[in-house]
């Protein structure tokens, strides 16, 4: 790519007007960022964001109503729609986005976390001669070091174990690990590496290590996919596009052409979710990005469209961190159905996925018990047997829609493309579908090229290599020890800020409450075990979060990290949103009651909590039985066939333990499987024989009963009588 010089003739639209200040520069006028990567010379030399932080939303939608028509209108806040109003209001067009839920909330917050170039498709290509799959290949690996770039702080590379346990499969492997290294070429991130046998174990200790021959570690990019696109959705409203979320598309606005008497489609009627306000955006051209709900909107355009659409649920676990190392990732190459498994390191935790089975279209997906024990199963046999993989360990669990597509314009549809499709119908509905996370600038890139070249609009060519994210400009590597230094947060606290938000992190510890403690100064969390700080909701509703999912699941990620953590955070979360956007007690209740229910359904509590049921099987050996009921006896002196708060309060009060009424509700209700309040005898040797089927984890109750009982048999009082030579 040449360097290319700025137009000093286009001028960014501030609400459908040309605003005479809507150009500002730096000293020299241009922002220049020159890339460090071989095989880019420089993005586009491009104006400086008008806007140092995105307008309300208040804001925004008033523009939207008052534009009389806009260039560009893209329906749909994911990973590709963001990405097109980035591209395009870069270009000097004046762009809008809607997205009928929160930016990013669909299937580009429930991916691998991971920016790849695809091992799996490399081989495809090779094996069948694949071009296409070979150039996605080569364009994924491209934008995968293009975002390393212009997004430091969000991402990283990662090491990535492929265990071998037969020796012919060394030098098979070997050479399609160094193939993916060639065809990455000046891109690639680090040359992968054979490992002997110990040294394998070193790095990975928990792996299985019967038969294990060696293993070869390559790289990939570990990546904070929800923040990329809600920095994406921030940039380009800092470029003056106005993207609102909670925006629903009622349907499709057309008119005639006076010459050919052809229906043109002209924008959108939306609907404001949150207020039940009608109105139409207009523009020149529209975009569907709609990802699984491609089809409905090719269908508001042409009723008899045919659907291209193939959906495919992508299910994804959390586990403990200690199921893996915090900087090796684990690749299984063959599972029992075929399908490529990770399981890596992510935010201390163990993320591992995923699956590939057929679905129907939902807004809201649900992780099947089937499909979490099919990746526990694959899991297992990685690890070694020291390592016991307990169904109670999955903390949570989420399903994405893997929006595959056909090519409408194949003579063979029956086709799935794994690459990308930008399709034009006759009222010029221009529509991006397929393609993956990782190569989503691109997909925006060819997205806007067609809509200029369709439209006619005039634009020129795409700005967005080398282009910063939000966030990235000023980050750097220490960038956290100024954070701990200046404001007196915890240095765990700062390293999640920082590699969250960028150089936006001194933001969000200026709005950081101050604790009372002698350290940390400021950064009050809002549960113990995560870096999520009260600051953070405050800022996140700058960033158009609207409702208590928006904060839990994609400005922190508590529900996609413990699901018990985030409702344990929920109301703090509530009041903090309640307070900054004016919310009455009856709103913030059913904010609640939402956010429980997602948690429930589509976060995997659902299927947690239904590990221990009133119709649990208690299979227990006569020795174990008589050995619980013996420890429940031990709480229940009065005899009366049950426990409540009173009689766990007051075994805990023998050992000097403190705990408040509500935390033993809680701790009871747990386990409290007919919610009467109390504990019998047979719900606890449900929990007993759940907890030793490896079925529940975690059991507060358990824990604390065991270790009263402890307690207690230390305290058998010790003779006397006999001592210093006594009598």
């Amino acid at each position: 790519m040449s360097m290319l010089q700025a137009r000093s003739g286009v001028g960014l639209i501030v609400g459908g007007v040309m605003g005479e200040h809507s150009r500002r520069t730096t000293e020299n006028g241009l922002l220049l960022h020159q890339m460090s990567l071989a095989y880019v010379q420089a993005a586009e030399c491009i104006s400086e964001p008008v806007n140092k932080d995105p307008p309300s939303r208040e804001a925004q939608i008033l523009t939207l109503k008052n534009t009389s028509e806009f260039d560009v209108l893209v329906i749909g806040g994911g990973a590709t729609g963001c990405g097109c109003a980035l591209d395009a209001v870069t270009r000097g067009l004046k762009t809008a986005l809607v997205e009928r839920d929160d930016f990013s909330s669909g299937t580009s917050s429930r991916s691998t976390k991971l920016i790849h170039g695809g091992v799996r498709y490399l081989q495809k290509a090779i094996m069948k001669l694949d071009i296409e799959q070979y150039r996605m290949v080569k364009e994924a690996l491209h934008e995968r070091a293009n975002l390393l770039e212009i997004a430091p702080h969000l991402s990283a590379p990662l090491p990535i174990m492929l265990p071998v346990y037969k020796w012919w499969q060394l030098p098979y492997y070997w050479v399609g690990i160094k193939l993916y290294d060639l065809v990455a070429g000046s891109n690639c991130l680090k040359s992968s590496y054979i490992l002997s046998k110990s040294r394998a174990l070193e790095h990975f200790p928990m792996l299985q290590k019967d038969r294990l021959v060696g293993a070869i570690v390559y790289y990939d990019d570990k990546h904070v996919p929800r923040r990329g696109k809600v920095a994406n959705a921030m940039e380009a409203c800092r470029y003056l596009a106005k993207s609102d979320g909670y925006m629903d598309e009622l349907r499709l606005l057309k008119w005639q052409t006076p010459q050919q008497g052809k229906s043109v489609v002209s924008g959108a009627r939306c609907k404001d979710v949150l207020t039940g306000q009608e109105f139409d955006v207009r523009a020149k051209c529209v975009i569907n990005a709609t990802g699984p709900f491609t089809d409905a909107v090719r269908q508001m355009d042409d009723k008899d469209a045919a659907t291209i659409c193939q959906p495919s649920a992508g299910v994804h676990i959390v586990m403990p961190g200690y199921y893996s190392p915090e900087s090796m990732g684990l690749l299984d190459p063959a599972t029992s159905d075929g399908r490529v498994i990770f399981f890596l390191p992510w935010q201390k935790m163990t993320i591992a996925g995923t699956t590939d089975t057929p679905t129907d279209i939902t807004h809201h997906p649900i992780p099947s018990e089937e499909d979490i024990n099919f990746i526990l199963n694959e899991v297992r046999n990685y690890l070694s047997h020291d390592v016991e993989v307990r169904r109670g360990d999955v903390l949570a669990a989420w399903s994405g829609i893997r929006p595959l597509v056909t090519d409408p314009k194949s003579a063979n549809t029956q086709s799935i493309s794994r690459n990308h499709v930008v399709d034009i119908s006759e009222s010029g509905l221009i529509t991006i579908a397929g393609g993956k996370w990782t190569t989503y600038r691109s997909m925006a890139e060819d997205t806007i090229n067609a809509a200029v070249k369709a439209h006619n609009l005039k634009a020129g060519p795409s700005r967005t290599v080398g282009l910063f994210l939000q966030g990235g400009r000023d980050w750097s590597p220490t960038l956290y020890i100024r954070l701990v230094q200046d404001y007196g947060l915890e240095s765990e606290v700062a390293q999640h800020l920082a590699s969250t938000y960028g150089d936006k992190a001194f933001e969000v510890a200026k709005m950081a409450s101050v604790t009372g403690k002698r350290w940390p100064i400021v950064g009050v969390r809002l549960v113990s075990e995560f870096p999520y700080i009260e600051a953070e909701v405050k800022y996140g509703i700058k960033e158009y979060a609207c409702t208590a999912v928006d904060m839990i699941s994609r400005r922190t990620r508590l529900a996609f990290l413990n699901v018990q953590a985030a409702e344990e955070a929920l109301p703090r979360i509530v009041e903090l949103m309640g307070r900054e956007l004016n919310w009455n007690d009856s709103k913030k209740q059913e904010e609640l009651e939402t956010a429980k229910k997602f948690l429930y359904f589509e976060m995997g509590y659902k299927s947690r909590s239904e590990q221990l049921t009133d119709n649990s099987e208690i299979s227990l050996l006569p020795s174990d039985i008589d050995r619980y009921k013996k420890r429940f006896h031990k709480f229940d002196t009065d005899q009366k066939g049950f426990i409540t708060t009173v009689d766990v309060q007051r075994a805990l009060e023998s050992i000097n333990i403190q705990m408040d009424e509500n935390t033993l509700h809680e701790i009871l209700n747990e386990v409290d499987l007919n919610k009467n309040g109390q504990v019998e005898l047979n719900e606890f040797l449900q929990l007993m024989s759940a907890i030793q089927k490896g079925r529940v984890s975690g059991s507060r109750l358990a824990i604390l009963l065991k270790t009263a009982e402890e307690n207690l048999e230390r305290r058998v009082p010790i003779p006397v009588d006999r001592s210093c030579g006594g009598l």
